[in-house]
Formats: structure tokens, C-alpha cells, sequence
């Protein structure tokens, strides 16, 4: 694309133009973005088509893109029906919005129409009769390769699972579109596609792409009503104001969300597991916010939903990794956010000893993580040589994993440790620091509770 702007630059007569790859990221970073000079945009302009010179002058950047990205619309645009799900999941898992998606804004007013939606969409409720026959077999293995893709997640990281997970997508949306199935069968499938999309949608989120990740937890949700699953919707509202707060830092948009989906769920079966990580996100929002008291009163709700749960074999197979000591290391990293480190650390230190503890060996990106906030929680009350300790347990968690929010993690604990003089006596966890913790363009790389 570079390459074809750079031609085109030169051929309107503006000159050479630079086509290294670090100019795009500073044009699309959603960071403080650097604008294309006017010629620039002419030449983007006359690449993408669709736009006039005048055009450009009189919108500016970014707006005048979306009079040639107007397929855009198809994901926030389409109908609450199955055949509007059919689209989006093809539009999404055609990787759109992983190219355009950064001039999209998401605002709170698109986030609000978006619940509103799901909370009000109808399930399929027919058959579709023409084309191949698959049924509940077809199902079946699709539930499984999802399975699979999740710990294949945990072991290495966003990054190479991303296009396994829009694999998914597009053989989802192939079936859901070509063949005949009974209406049980759809559900199922449309199912499927929801947690292929909402995999897509955390691996853009870890991959430092929030805005993609957005586009994709929001086809998950239009799934997920097609599927007449709200529970699996209130699990990717979960996600999704994660990235609200820790990427878009957006809290009050976050906590938006969740209450929808806390409304929407009060009502119908919903996984234990899934109102409590609805409740720790709102604990995490509300820290954000600088408000101690909801947030307190979150965690007390997140750990008594989860206590008194179903055992997790009877839960949902997609929230395997929620537990009792996961919900205390993200209400340490809340104490944490509202300047109480003792408080983190009591937390912290819980998560581990509690008889339902936090499984580091599930999930390395997550150790590292937690480990990182546990360490500038000692650093917080002047514990140096435990913060010192803390870190090498955090850069060797993440060795071999690719996760930017643990980059982003480490990166800001190595910037903590140095302004505070904590690490010139010890060069081997200096060295490992910045070597687990490489710069990258996201606005924040916080975990996801």
C-alpha cells in the first residue's frame, strides 16, 4: 500500500515520498497520529479511490476516509438479523477492519446502539434448507478447534493465532451462508462464530489493535444474538470493556457495557463465572475512575457470584481460566490503581495461598502481567529489593510468549525501577527487562482484569 502511495505521490508531481513502514504506523497510531502533509493525502486519495482533491481539502484527515471506506458501515450498520450476521462475520473475518478500522471512532454513542441491539435481537428461529446438509457433528468439531485455539492462546500469545482465529471465521461464516441445518444446528454455529470472533477480537487487543479488536467483539455480539446465547454475550462485553478502559481509557463507557450486560443476563442463565469477571471489570473501571468505594463493593460481588457458582466442569468450557485467585490478582491490580499498594499486595499475595489459587502455569502472559503490578506495588511502599525479585519473575513468565500488554506491562515497570534507582545493582534483571519489554505504538497494554 506504501509502495502504491509513494508511486502515486510522485506521478501527481509532488516528488519521492518515503515509503518506510514506521510512516504508516505514525499516520494510523491512535496515539497522537501524525497527519500526511496535503500532497500526501492527495496521493492516498487517488490510490484508494473514490474521493475528489476537493474533497480532501474540506474534510481533512481522517474524515474525508470514510467517503472511501464505506464499507465500513457494514459492521455498524447492517440489521440485527441472521443474514446481518452473516455479513458482518464475512466483512470481519476478510480482515477489514484490521486495514481501515483505525479511521474508525468508536464512540460511546456507537457502543450504546450496539448493546442496545443485542439486548433486543432476536435468535434464528429457522431452518436453512438448501445447500449441503451439516448438523450437530459439524458443530461438534468446531467447538473443538475453538477449544484449541484457546490454549493455544495461553502457550503462545495473540500474535499466531489471530489468523488461525479468522480461519475460523471464514469457514463459520461459509457454513452459516452455503448449507442447510435445522434450527438448533444454527444456534450452535452461530455459536461457534461468536467465540471465533471473540478470540479474533483478544488477539488484535494483545496484539495492540484496539480498535480491530473492537470490530470484532462486535460481530461477536451479533453472533451471539443470532445464536440466542446471551450469556456468550455477556462474555464478550467483558472483553470489550477491557479495552475500553485499559486501551481506549474510556472507564465510563466500559461500565456502560458491563451494566447492559449485567441487565440483559439478570434474568436469563448465565454462568457464575462470567457475572463475576463482569463485576471485576467494573471493579477495574471504576478504579480507573478514582472511585475506591464501588470499586471495593465490585470485588466483594465478583468473589461471592463466584463463590457460590456451579463446580467448573459445569461452567462454560470458555472461561476455564476464571477462578477465585484470577479475581483476586485483578482486584490487587485495582487496590494498585487506586494508590493503595498494601491493599494490592494483601491481594496479591491471596491469589496464591487462597485454596482456589491463581494458576500461573495457565497462562504466562498473565503471570507476567500480575507479576509486574505485584512489583510496583512494592515499589510503591519502598520495598526495593522485593520489587528487584518480583521483576525476575516477571521477565521470565513471559520469555517465549508475544503479548504487547505484557510488553506494555514490563516497559512501564522498567520505567518505574529506573526512575526510582532500583536497578543498577543488578545488571542480569536490567538486561532481561528490556529485553521482555519492547516499545510498541498502543495506548496502554493493561491486563485484561
Amino acid at each position: 500500500m506504501l509502495a502504491r502511495i509513494a508511486a502515486q505521490h510522485q506521478a501527481l508531481g509532488y516528488g519521492r515520498l518515503s515509503a518506510r513502514p514506521e510512516k504508516w504506523s505514525r499516520w494510523t497510531r491512535e496515539n497522537a497520529p501524525v497527519h500526511p502533509t496535503e500532497p500526501t493525502q492527495l496521493a492516498i486519495a487517488a490510490v484508494v479511490g473514490g474521493v475528489t482533491p476537493d474533497q480532501v481539502r474540506a474534510l481533512g484527515w481522517p474524515a474525508w476516509i470514510h467517503l472511501a471506506l464505506r464499507d465500513d458501515h457494514t459492521l455498524w450498520e447492517s440489521p440485527w438479523t441472521v443474514a446481518g450476521t452473516i455479513e458482518a462475520l464475512d466483512h470481519t473475518a476478510g480482515g477489514h477492519m484490521d486495514r481501515r478500522g483505525f479511521l474508525t471512532t468508536i464512540t460511546g454513542g456507537t457502543l450504546s446502539a450496539v448493546m442496545a441491539h443485542w439486548a433486543l435481537a432476536d435468535p434464528a428461529t429457522a431452518a436453512a434448507t438448501s445447500g449441503t446438509r451439516v448438523g450437530a457433528d459439524v458443530a461438534d468439531a468446531c467447538d473443538t478447534r475453538l477449544g484449541a485455539l484457546r490454549h493455544l492462546d495461553d502457550a503462545l500469545g495473540a500474535g499466531p493465532v489471530y489468523d488461525a482465529a479468522l480461519a475460523e471465521l471464514r469457514l463459520l461464516g461459509t457454513i452459516l451462508r452455503n448449507c442447510s441445518y435445522r434450527t438448533d444446528t444454527a444456534r450452535r454455529l452461530f455459536g461457534c462464530a461468536a467465540e471465533a470472533s471473540r478470540i479474533a477480537g483478544w488477539c488484535r487487543d494483545d496484539s495492540g489493535s484496539p480498535i480491530a479488536a473492537q470490530a470484532h467483539y462486535a460481530t461477536a455480539l451479533r453472533a451471539s444474538a443470532s445464536g440466542g446465547d446471551r450469556t456468550t454475550g455477556a462474555l464478550i462485553t467483558a472483553f470489550w470493556a477491557n479495552t475500553r478502559y485499559a486501551a481506549a481509557h474510556d472507564p465510563r463507557s466500559a461500565l456502560d457495557l458491563i451494566d447492559t450486560a449485567l441487565r440483559t443476563t439478570r434474568n436469563a442463565p448465565a454462568s457464575p463465572r462470567v457475572t463475576a469477571m463482569l463485576h471485576i471489570r467494573r471493579a477495574r473501571a471504576h478504579s480507573l475512575m478514582g472511585e475506591p468505594s464501588p470499586a471495593y463493593r465490585a470485588i466483594d460481588a465478583a468473589l461471592h457470584t463466584y463463590e457460590s457458582g456451579v463446580p467448573t466442569h459445569e461452567d462454560l468450557p470458555t472461561v476455564y481460566w476464571m477462578n477465585t485467585g484470577e479475581v483476586l490478582q485483578a482486584a490487587g491490580s485495582a487496590a494498585l490503581s487506586l494508590n493503595d499498594p498494601r491493599r494490592a499486595l494483601s491481594y496479591f499475595d491471596t491469589a496464591y495461598t487462597h485454596p482456589d489459587p491463581y494458576r500461573p502455569d495457565i497462562e504466562a502472559r498473565g503471570a507476567a502481567i500480575y507479576a509486574a503490578r505485584r512489583a510496583e506495588a512494592y515499589l510503591a511502599l519502598g520495598e526495593r529489593d522485593a520489587a528487584v525479585e518480583t521483576t525476575r519473575s516477571a521477565t521470565t513468565q513471559v520469555t517465549g510468549v508475544t503479548s504487547d500488554r505484557a510488553a506494555q506491562a514490563l516497559t512501564s515497570l522498567h520505567d518505574h525501577l529506573n526512575f526510582q534507582g532500583a536497578l543498577p545493582a543488578d545488571t542480569e534483571v536490567l538486561v532481561a527487562l528490556r529485553r521482555a519489554a519492547k516499545p510498541t505504538d498502543t495506548q496502554d497494554g493493561a491486563a485484561p482484569a
